[in-house]
């Protein structure tokens, strides 16, 4: 029998993203990279209003959005005796800067295919299938989470692809890397990247229900733009006039403001605005994303 842990401690992990001209980012700093962390207080009244007020006091970043993801809690996660138990957090924020923060496909850079699946994700499916050898239902995993055979890419399986590449020692974090030599991104701080592809995992699932996508918008923007920022967390196209046509028409997302940006590089672009309503009552319908097809 395994031996109990002798104490444990409670700790929140936030998952903190924004997009900066077309690039998602996530609150992370340090060597090795590490998300924002730290003990869970007694005075704290709840545990949301705590993540709220410890990001502002120790990151000067005002959360928009705030979720519960996961509660992570395996033995030896932390690297320290005992029991380190993490209760993580989605967060969305419109903050910007080069300080503190790091492009998210930098650290999972196989998730990125806005220009098509790329080839380092083809090229890890085939590793994974490689070490699942001819185990049935780790080839089934491998196929799905990649997107091969009759499976199409699916953006949301951002977590399952990181676990399937810890388990088959593909990644630094698995004890049989040194590094990100390979292209395949840096370890993070103990679990904090497994931690990242879940934050990501949900926004991308929340996207196609919740239109959380305006936490990360400014008050008037171009239409051009909220596509952009849409693609760059999906890390998938959307066609550009259904994408119109559905958040204008369809779900009636946004409103013209009568206003224009003119710095664009070409014809002055129109502005919108989210609807009141759409601020008002968080559980409105999504973006609806494309889906892929599946078997």
């Amino acid at each position: 029998m395994a031996p109990v842990p002798s104490s444990i401690a409670a700790e929140l992990v936030a998952v903190i993203l924004s997009v900066d001209e077309g690039s998602p980012r996530v609150l992370a700093s340090g060597a090795p990279p590490a998300l924002p962390h730290g003990p869970l207080e007694p005075e704290h009244r709840s545990l949301q209003a705590g993540l709220r007020a410890w990001t502002r006091e120790r990151e000067g970043v005002e959360l928009g959005f705030v979720e519960q993801l996961y509660t992570f809690a395996d033995v030896g996660r932390s690297g320290r005796a005992g029991r380190t138990v993490a209760i993580s957090y989605l967060g969305l924020t419109r903050a910007k800067g080069e300080r503190g923060w790091l492009d998210v496909y930098d650290l999972l850079p196989w998730e990125d295919a806005r220009d098509g699946v790329p080839e380092l994700a083809r090229e890890l499916g085939e590793r994974a299938l490689r070490w699942a050898g001819d185990d049935a239902e780790r080839l089934e995993r491998a196929r799905h989470a990649f997107g091969m055979a009759d499976w199409a890419w699916r953006p949301e399986l951002v977590l399952q692809r990181y676990e399937l590449l810890w388990e088959a020692g593909l990644v630094a974090e698995s004890g049989e890397r040194d590094g990100d030599g390979d292209g395949l991104g840096p370890a993070m701080l103990h679990d904090h990247r497994r931690i990242l592809a879940t934050g990501l995992a949900r926004l991308r699932s929340t996207l196609q229900y919740r239109p959380v996508i305006f936490e990360l918008m400014p008050p008037d923007f171009t239409l051009g733009r909220l596509q952009a920022t849409v693609e760059a967390l999906a890390g998938q196209r959307v066609h550009k006039q259904n994408f119109r046509r559905t958040v204008q028409d369809q779900l009636g997302l946004v409103e013209p403001t009568g206003e224009t940006e003119r710095d664009t590089g070409g014809r002055p672009a129109a502005l919108y605005r989210f609807r009141s309503e759409v601020h008002a009552e968080r559980r409105h319908v999504g973006t609806k994303l494309p889906r892929p097809r599946t078997r």
